[in-house]
């Protein structure tokens, strides 16, 4: 029923200073990002490494939803988002076991979600959505659309590119004899 965890959402009051951080320092690459001027917020994702994200939010003039959260902090986790394949079918879950949940919200067939509210999950406010991860993320950090893999070669092997299901890559540097074991047992799986 859940995916994979998609992403870990931080508020911050600094967007610039958390920007440098999390991308100078860290590596983190500039996914999609949107404001929302009704719940006054910015929003802009990031990926870093193979297949981790973070999110990156905060407010854009008083009044915002995030005022309360970071009333007496500078930043922190705000929630941490789950996918999921089917929304409805999670919703359902969720009122079966009498779990209650809120922000029900439909954007078409690019996002559907739900909240968990931290009372009811530990303390984790807990964001479940139904999404093609790929939509979401730096077109340098996925496959060309329509390829699933691609082999690239490097000094004594190659590097196996594959898409993940998750969205983005995952590299596999190979050596040469590790390769080769791979076609063939590739191979034989087409016999």
């Amino acid at each position: 029923m859940i995916s994979r965890i998609d992403h870990i959402s931080i508020a911050v009051k600094d967007y610039e200073k958390a920007f440098r951080f999390f991308s100078r320092l860290l590596g983190a690459v500039p996914g999609v990002g949107m404001e929302d001027p009704n719940m006054k917020y910015v929003w802009q994702l990031f990926s870093l490494g193979d297949l981790s994200r973070l999110e990156l939010m905060h407010p854009t003039g008083e009044g915002s939803f995030l005022d309360g959260f970071l009333n007496k902090r500078e930043g922190g986790v705000h929630h941490i988002t789950l996918e999921t394949p089917d929304i409805e079918k999670f919703r359902v879950f969720l009122e079966e076991e009498e779990i209650p949940y809120f922000g029900r919200a439909d954007m078409g067939d690019t996002w559907k979600e739900l909240f968990i509210h931290p009372r009811d999950a530990f303390g984790v406010l807990i964001q479940v959505a139904e999404f093609q991860p790929d939509d979401w993320i730096a077109d340098s950090e996925k496959m060309p659309p329509g390829r699933r893999f691609s082999v690239v070669k490097s000094d004594g092997g190659c590097t196996v590119n594959v898409a993940h299901p998750g969205g983005g890559t995952v590299s596999i540097p190979m050596s040469a004899s590790e390769a080769r074991q791979l076609a063939d047992e590739i191979s034989s799986c087409l016999d």
